[in-house]
């Protein structure tokens, strides 16, 4: 009988004649390679590809995705990430015909559905942001700050400005100067506060006219509500800048408060993240941005606009603003995560968007009581939807990292925290629940760690043990994997 592992390779698989389908001759007539492609491309012969029957690959690649961990396989409380659970209604109700059939390049005369949904989106992220004039385009976080960026660029353009400078927190998301770098901005970065908020000090004497937009995330990466975001946007706003909110966090505040009534003038969402659609290892992802009105005229087109004449139905229509920066992203922007984040939205509907972030921060609380006696939080006893633990004193102790934990969680079948991240914390261990997670799932997650830190050095350093492939062996110089292929 074949010996069906799945860390078996295709080649190892296959067997000579042995075809998935069989397709009928060929009808018309064949034309050599040679007039096909170039010369240097035409081999004699054709390569050796696997030669498999369907059940050897659909069991190939089926066991190989028994090995991956997933937010519909395990729990992922990932700083920063929200990775939380995504609804598969919104996966049945975006893959509707009406929805997925529709070409990007049909007119909008024949779109009118598609052109309503997307403009009710736009109007649902400008009401949870409190900043009317909002784009669909971007199609992730970081395309997101950078189109805000290069939004503001032609506004104070527009003005006559010359505004070179962005400002932004020790803590801030990497891509928030990488953003202001790639606009054409000089980044400055504030020296961090001890007690994790902005440092109003710092902040005044980096301000001047040169400032063009200060880089904030509120709640921060430390899991706090800055308590003195109204100070920062008045002194920001006192120099003629502007204040532009990193939506990353925006999970822990929907419904209970807003961007706009706290100072900010720009802000992006990750939809993907906030309003559930599948993600991770690089997309999909989707980035709007949502500004104040007098930002509306330069932002991306085109935009949505509706239209509505007496006793006559509404027509959706693409307009162009009259200073627009130009399309940043084809089409409407990554419409399939549009469209889940509008089943989403509608479903839970005002009072369910604010039990969300009541559930998410409710969640972290929870679990930051649960651990702070085991990983010390510097910052606060109290959080929003997340929390930074550090390992510091374990490594000190004990020798062991906060990488060795991470990695040591697997074995337990959690997938680990964000790590090392943000900087202004030694090992730190970004920790997010999400509303998702039952008390059962946070518990079984603490006495995961409970367990693990009362572990033996050497073993969680050579931590995870159950997984195909380990990591790579720090101290050893060559820096090789440790392969442990395991079949079961």
């Amino acid at each position: 009988m074949r010996n069906m592992q799945a860390t078996q390779l295709l080649s190892e698989l296959s067997s000579p004649g042995r075809r998935a389908a069989r397709l009928p001759p060929c009808d018309v007539p064949e034309v050599p390679l040679e007039q096909l492609l170039p010369a240097e491309l035409v081999s004699s012969a054709p390569p050796p590809l696997p030669e498999l029957s369907e059940p050897d690959i659909i069991r190939h690649f089926i066991n190989l995705s028994t090995k991956n961990m997933s937010v519909d396989t395990h729990f992922y409380p990932l700083g920063s990430c929200t990775m939380k659970y995504n609804p598969k209604r919104n996966e049945r109700l975006a893959s509707l015909p009406g929805l997925v059939d529709l070409h990007p390049h049909q007119v909008p005369e024949l779109s009118q559905g598609m052109l309503e949904l997307l403009y009710s989106m736009q109007q649902m992220l400008g009401e949870i942001a409190g900043l009317p004039a909002v784009s669909l385009q971007p199609a992730a976080g970081a395309q997101g700050e950078f189109t805000a960026l290069l939004t503001a660029s032609a506004y104070f353009r527009s003005r006559g400005e010359t505004r070179t400078r962005v400002l932004f927190p020790a803590s801030a998301h990497g891509t928030n100067p990488a953003s202001a770098a790639l606009a054409g901005f000089e980044c400055v970065q504030l020296k961090g506060g001890s007690d994790g908020f902005v440092d109003l000090a710092e902040l005044k004497t980096q301000l001047d006219s040169r400032t063009a937009v200060f880089m904030v995330t509120n709640p921060n990466t430390l899991g706090m509500f800055e308590k003195d975001i109204a100070e920062v946007a008045r002194l920001v706003h006192e120099v003629g800048g502007l204040v532009y909110i990193d939506g990353a966090n925006m999970n822990a505040i929907c419904g209970i408060t807003r961007p706009g009534d706290f100072g900010g003038d720009m802000m992006h969402y990750n939809v993907h993240k906030t309003f559930t659609g599948p993600h991770g290892a690089g997309g999909p992802g989707s980035g709007p941005i949502a500004v104040r009105d007098f930002l509306g005229p330069f932002l991306p087109g085109p935009m949505i606009e509706r239209h509505q004449t007496a006793n006559e139905p509404p027509v959706y229509r693409l307009v162009n603003p009259p200073h627009s920066i130009g399309r940043v992203r084809s089409f409407f922007g990554n419409v399939g995560i549009l469209v889940r984040g509008y089943c989403y939205l509608r479903t839970l509907g005002p009072a369910g968007v604010r039990a969300m972030s009541e559930n998410a921060v409710l969640n972290a609380n929870y679990l930051l009581a649960c651990l702070k006696d085991v990983l010390p939080v510097p910052q606060g006893n109290r959080c929003m939807h997340e929390f930074v633990a550090s390992a510091k004193e374990l490594k000190e102790s004990r020798g062991i990292s906060a990488m060795d934990v991470a990695k040591r969680l697997l074995d337990h079948g959690f997938h680990a925290p964000t790590v090392y991240f943000p900087l202004v914390v030694a090992e730190a261990l970004m920790i997010e629940p999400t509303e998702t997670e039952s008390k059962e799932t946070l518990d079984a997650f603490v006495e995961a760690l409970r367990t693990i830190v009362r572990d033996d050095p050497t073993h969680l350093h050579q931590a995870p043990h159950s997984t195909p492939v380990s990591r790579p062996d720090d101290v050893r110089a060559a820096r090789q994997p440790i392969l442990r292929w395991n079949p079961s």
